[in-house]
């Protein structure tokens, strides 16, 4: 009898102990991943590739999905969150590829014609993937667009690590993985977060009616979260602009003028660094303090 006991006692103290899936996922996958680096570097074993490409660009987004779905509603299934990373992944990249291709030339407004399409292919996935959906809240949007967020940006990942593996030098397994180290780190605070607002602003248009609706709030927050998205893309160079108009000297400007790019000043690359760097993290936080508003006002709403 006092044996059964320990051993009832003891076994939630067990599974008290063990790690939630999303840290399993990110350990397991890390390890996983360095070794595919290590080894294809080793071999240079091109079939080793693809694997290097498929880690390096899901493990963070599947960490991020697998955490999210720990914060879920009841309604919201494992193969829901399937459906929207892979399928609503996928028509968000086909879609952004289709209308930029054919909509968007190079000039200074590029970038917001980005943020204006890749929000709106994915909110547009999110919307005919979750119609259906019964019991659909604020939390529960917030959950579901961050997974087609995160879906979209381990397809796009993958794409980005194959542009910079083939080079006019032939394969660069370093270019490959400095790509993916640098997506992966940025990952959570891109399109993971912002559409992760739009799915929480989505669904709170249909937290009382049933079903969504196109509402002047959900307008907004698609503008918004577009405008964050197009100044996080053109932060590389608003951060060259703002160092040319407030430390360009004379000749660098008659240089500019004449269509040469003058060498900058050690100064001037610290500036960059600092404009770069700084505005990217104000507007990740900008980001997250909206997220959390958005994801606070799902307690007040049945």
């Amino acid at each position: 009898m006092t044996s059964s006991t320990s051993a009832a006692t003891a076994a939630p103290a067990v599974a008290g102990r063990r790690r939630p899936a999303w840290a399993v996922i990110l350990i397991t996958g890390l390890l996983l991943w360095l070794a595919t680096v290590a080894v294809t570097f080793l071999t240079a074993n091109a079939n080793l590739v693809p694997t290097l490409v498929l880690l390096g660009s899901f493990l963070v987004p599947v960490t991020f999905v697998a955490w999210a779905y720990s914060h879920r509603d009841e309604v919201i299934t494992v193969e829901a969150l399937f459906r929207l990373f892979v399928v609503g992944g996928i028509l968000g990249v086909l879609g952004a590829s289709i209308l930029e291709s054919y909509l968007l030339h190079p000039s200074a407004w590029m970038f917001v014609g980005v943020g204006l399409i890749e929000e709106g292919v994915k909110l547009v996935a999110l919307w005919l993937l979750t119609r259906h959906l019964a019991g659909k809240s604020v939390r529960s949007g917030v959950v579901l667009g961050a997974t087609v967020g995160f879906g979209f940006a381990a397809f796009e990942s993958a794409g980005y690590a194959l542009n910079a593996l083939i080079t006019v030098d032939g394969l660069s397994l370093r270019a490959l993985v400095e790509t993916e180290i640098l997506r992966g780190l940025l990952a959570p605070f891109g399109h993971g977060l912002w559409t992760a607002i739009l799915g929480g602003l989505l669904f709170a248009t249909a937290s009382r009616a049933g079903r969504f609706r196109l509402t002047g709030a959900l307008v907004l927050g698609y503008l918004g979260v577009s405008l964050l998205h197009a100044l996080w893309d053109s932060m590389h160079g608003i951060a060259v602009y703002l160092v040319y108009a407030l430390t360009s000297t004379a000749r660098q400007q008659a240089l500019f003028a004449q269509g040469w790019i003058p060498r900058p000043t050690d100064e001037q690359v610290h500036l960059f660094t600092l404009f770069s760097i700084g505005g990217t993290i104000v507007i990740t936080l900008i980001a997250l303090l909206w997220l959390r508003r958005v994801w606070r006002s799902g307690r007040h709403v049945s």
